[in-house]
């Protein structure tokens, strides 16, 4: 396990060589009761509503799971009119493969075994969405992986890359939006 940890993969390009490799396995779905996909994330769960992480719920990983790593992702920073950068907003890894669930405001209280990776904001937390400008998406992603958990401290999301991308069975994925309200 120590080797998968070493080598690093900048955020946008994880997530590209992902999207490429990974397909969503049958059945296996991300959802929240909070919000539906395409649908506005409520303010509680954002930077303006105190960063509660929303609750998470998942079906049918792919046979052979041992581990899911959750990341929370901005690709619209800082301006969806002229996207730059993908924004890291939460990264849970050793999830254990009996989970099925992270509760509201689970980033405080981890499931035993998982752990944090350190966000852009270099924090192991989540951090709401909070977009400087417009109407951003935000993509919680599920992987699922071939391996169990790992009991590493807090690390760059950067350094999941490549465990990750050699050892994902498959991923899923709610996409929803926040803007923030101009008061």
């Amino acid at each position: 396990m120590k080797r998968f940890f070493s080598h690093g993969l900048h955020a946008v390009a994880a997530c590209a060589l992902l999207a490429s490799t990974a397909a969503a396995a049958d059945g296996f779905r991300l959802t929240s009761p909070a919000f539906a996909a395409g649908a506005g994330i409520p303010e509680k769960y954002t930077c303006e509503g105190g960063s509660v992480s929303p609750p998470l719920a998942w079906t049918d990983p792919p046979a052979g799971t041992q581990s899911f790593v959750l990341s929370v992702s901005d690709p619209d920073s800082p301006d969806p009119a002229a996207p730059l950068m993908t924004w890291v907003h939460w990264v849970v890894y050793g999830l254990p493969a009996d989970a099925r669930a992270l509760a509201e405001g689970a980033s405080r209280k981890l499931p035993p075994g998982a752990r944090h990776a350190l966000n852009d904001w270099k924090s192991p937390d989540y951090g709401g969405p909070c977009p400087p400008k417009g109407r951003h998406r935000y993509v919680f992603k599920l992987y699922a992986l071939d391996v169990p958990p790992s009991n590493r401290g807090s690390i760059p999301h950067a350094n999941l890359g490549r465990m990750i991308k050699t050892h994902v069975l498959g991923t899923a994925e709610l996409v929803a939006t926040y803007e923030k309200q101009r008061r």
